[in-house]
């Protein structure tokens, strides 16, 4: 069943917009993701134009972050101090992000420069990540320790000045890695229609040591409210949010999201991490093919605002 998009202004079958919501809603609650890269990525291989995507695909993240992180909120695994700090630097980040988005729209380099980053994100972000679990797969099953660090043990961040304690997270910690990383997954999500939890989880995790189950239900939390703020924006300034396509999304992410966090307490965390690379750097693949190979054809009216 075919429905036509008002914004995007293409017909689309309705079935196929509803498994990807539900699809990418289960890897939000599996992971503590928002899904936004996954998402994004997948509507501008249907065929949506990438401004579209980038705007829809955030609010598509609200939904799914929002089903996921209830689920984690019964269970007591979510840290709302740490959540509220981050969501602090998101609003400033998610500010510029629009600004340059704009901007990048304007001049006809929005399509390139998006494709650009999700190729260098998630390639540097999985890649990293999935040799750190794999080691961590390899220690366990060896019967050695585990080189992930424990909460509690401190690097070069934990001599920042400005720390506040989050109880939740058994952190005392500055408060300037964490707005700065809020910040800049707010940047991103304005930008590429991410909620940023592919970056925030691994950096919460690694950088300021935060338990791996409190990290998954504090990033959709937070996700929630950047998203958002980034969508509102977007239409406001950009007009690039389809609210149908939106919908379509939304109703298959919600009922995905209670499956995946189901799923996600049957996994250790070095499992869900090592599962969250190989799926961060398919995208990745994916993209950076498209950018090399030749396109079946040379020209776009829509590269000129005539679509």
């Amino acid at each position: 069943m075919s429905i036509y998009l008002p914004i995007a202004e293409i017909s689309v079958n309705v079935f196929v917009l509803l498994a990807m919501g539900g699809a990418v809603g289960f890897l939000s609650g599996m992971f503590g993701v928002g899904g936004g890269f996954l998402i994004t990525p997948l509507l501008i291989f249907y065929n949506i134009p990438p401004a579209i995507a980038v705007a829809t695909g955030a609010n598509q993240v609200i939904a799914s972050s929002f089903s996921g992180a209830l689920s984690h909120l019964k269970r007591g695994t979510l840290d709302f101090k740490l959540a509220g700090v981050l969501l602090a630097g998101g609003i400033v980040g998610s500010t510029g992000g629009i600004y340059v988005f704009s901007v990048l729209r304007s001049i006809g380099q929005l399509d390139l420069f998006i494709s650009l980053l999700y190729v260098i994100m998630l390639g540097t972000v999985g890649g990293l990540m999935l040799v750190e679990s794999v080691n961590a797969l390899r220690a366990s099953r060896g019967g050695s320790p585990l080189p992930l660090k424990k909460p509690g043990q401190h690097n070069w961040i934990h001599r920042l000045p400005l720390k506040m304690r989050f109880r939740a997270s058994k952190l005392f910690v500055s408060v300037i890695p964490v707005l700065a990383l809020g910040a800049g997954i707010g940047f991103l999500s304005a930008i590429m229609g991410v909620g940023g939890g592919f970056i925030m989880v691994p950096a919460l995790i690694y950088l300021l040591r935060v338990p791996t189950n409190v990290v998954i239900g504090t990033s959709l939390f937070q996700i929630i409210f950047t998203s958002a703020y980034t969508t509102f924006i977007h239409a406001t300034t950009n007009y690039t949010v389809d609210i149908i396509l939106a919908f379509l999304l939304m109703v298959g992410g919600v009922a995905g999201a209670q499956y995946g966090a189901k799923a996600g307490q049957k996994l250790r965390g070095e499992q869900l991490r090592a599962l969250l690379a190989l799926l961060v750097l398919a995208v990745a693949l994916r993209l950076a093919v498209d950018l090399f190979v030749k396109p079946p054809s040379i020209y776009s009216l829509s590269a000129v605002g005539l679509g």
